[in-house]
């Protein structure tokens, strides 16, 4: 799809300034590559309730409904901190994917080559490194009623969230893990806790059933807090991890940092396959970074690799996805680094440098075809 509507949302904190050089990026593929995008930005977060008095406006919301995919940089910082929870800017996220009912959360750990000694584990346990993490989205402890703080009859004060899962909501997720393992090394690890929680005993028992539709693919059951052991034990032995919302945002950020830096990790939410289109939110996996906001300190290539994992997802353009990531790597393999992923020895250039470098792969990376 070349003619494609994207919705930018900068967000807050480092967002602005990594999504700054996405746009440069994306530019050049209008220039170079024959895409014609019809781009809106808006804000989101922090950002949307500085100016709209909500962290997601409903016009944004609208907008979001419209466009073929949604790029986002992040949102959040202290300066929310003190906000009612349903108005902290964090709550326009999650309603955003709950409204797109983006259900399916793709978050790639892999290990580039050049970042390999990056890595806080030995270089051999992570070397070669490709994991998809894939987690549940709209539902789950983050959604589940009854929660709140209350006070009872007694005096007592207490706190509650509610993990709820219906069935139709857990099979949809794990058909999407068996399909991506099918295109991928053909392994599944369902991951709950069904030995004390009684929506992983459901979990298992489902992924157990729609597994069988799935002969070729080999599925292994695995508890949360083995799989968060085994991920820094022998990380390679994973292909995909499906699991639920709160494991899934626990085991991805785990697993970023084995990669070398979460300044590096995109990640996809995306929505069923409706009429041939489906709802798509892509996001790097880094949050706002408020204290080197402003500093041109930030990685933009998790938020660029968002973008390849755009052209694959939603603009069917595998060829361009690949390109851009071959360029990363150039860039990479160049040994240019942001200061999260510079080793020692290695100066490390500004947000809006580490943009020009790539810029100048993919010229180069074009010109070779």
């Amino acid at each position: 799809m070349k003619d494609a509507s994207i919705l930018l949302l900068p967000g807050d904190g480092i967002g602005p300034e990594v999504v700054t050089e996405l746009r440069k990026v994306m530019d050049w593929f209008s220039s170079n590559r024959g895409f014609n995008f019809t781009i809106h930005e808006d804000d989101l977060g922090g950002a949307a309730y500085d100016r709209y008095g909500t962290p997601l406006a409903e016009e944004t919301l609208a907008r979001a409904k419209q466009v073929d995919a949604i790029v986002m940089g992040s949102v959040g910082g202290p300066k929310w901190d003190n906000v009612e929870r349903h108005l902290r800017p964090e709550a326009g996220l999650l309603t955003l994917r709950k409204e797109l009912d983006l259900f399916a959360n793709l978050r790639p750990a892999t290990c580039r080559p050049a970042l390999a000694s990056a890595s806080s584990l030995r270089e051999e346990l992570v070397s070669g490194l490709d994991i998809l993490i894939l987690r549940e989205l709209t539902a789950g402890v983050y959604f589940g009623e009854p929660r709140g703080i209350e006070t009872l009859a007694d005096g007592r004060r207490r706190a509650l969230d509610t993990q709820v899962y219906f069935e139709s909501e857990i099979e949809r997720l794990l058909h999407a893990g068996f399909e991506l393992a099918g295109k991928r090394n053909g392994k599944v690890h369902s991951v709950e806790k069904a030995n004390v929680m009684e929506t992983g005993v459901f979990w298992r028992e489902i992924a157990t059933r729609v597994g069988k539709a799935y002969p070729e693919i080999q599925l292994e059951h695995m508890y949360a807090d083995n799989c968060a052991m085994q991920l820094v034990r022998a990380p390679k032995q994973f292909d995909v991890i499906a699991t639920d919302n709160l494991f899934g945002d626990i085991l991805s950020d785990c697993a970023a940092m084995l990669t070398g830096s979460l300044g590096m990790l995109p990640s996809a939410s995306l929505g069923a396959l409706i009429d041939g289109k489906r709802a798509a939110l892509y996001e790097p996996v880094h949050g706002s970074a408020p204290d080197i906001a402003g500093e041109g300190k930030a990685n933009p290539l998790a938020t660029v690799l968002s973008f390849a994992m755009c052209l694959r997802y939603s603009l069917d353009s595998n060829e361009e996805a690949d390109l851009l990531e071959k360029a990363v790597d150039q860039v990479l393999d160049n040994n240019i680094r942001t200061i999260d992923i510079a080793a020692s020895g290695v100066d490390p250039v500004s947000t809006s440098e580490m943009g020009q470098a790539l810029l100048t792969a993919l010229d180069s990376l074009n010109h070779s075809q």
